[in-house]
């Protein structure tokens, strides 16, 4: 009967061991998904950061595009204001040819 007892003992005890090592790699297991979510969560946020800065990258560009378009259309209008003035102050064509 001891023999029986210890032996009914001794399988519980390995039983419960089983059913701990069970838990605990379920729970490492568990564990290690929240990780691997945590981690794909962290890489889409960061991806979607990355895009971000790309399409500000892109406005910044663009705008600095216009900016320079602007100041040529600037630099075009003074030089033809000026050479208009210049012809007005010299007069026409005829002068200068009936100088030569």
């Amino acid at each position: 009967m001891e023999n029986e007892d210890r032996a009914s003992k001794s399988q519980i005890a390995m039983y419960r061991c089983a059913k701990a090592a069970l838990l605990l790699c379920r729970l490492n297991s568990l564990q290690r998904t929240t990780d691997e979510e945590m981690q794909n969560r962290k890489f889409h946020e960061l991806k979607i950061q990355l895009l971000k800065e790309r399409l500000k990258i892109n406005k910044i560009k663009l705008c600095a595009l216009l900016e320079l378009f602007v100041q040529l259309l600037l630099l075009l209008s003074i030089w033809t204001f000026f050479f208009v003035l210049f012809v007005k102050a010299f007069g026409t064509s005829e002068r200068f040819y009936s100088t030569y």
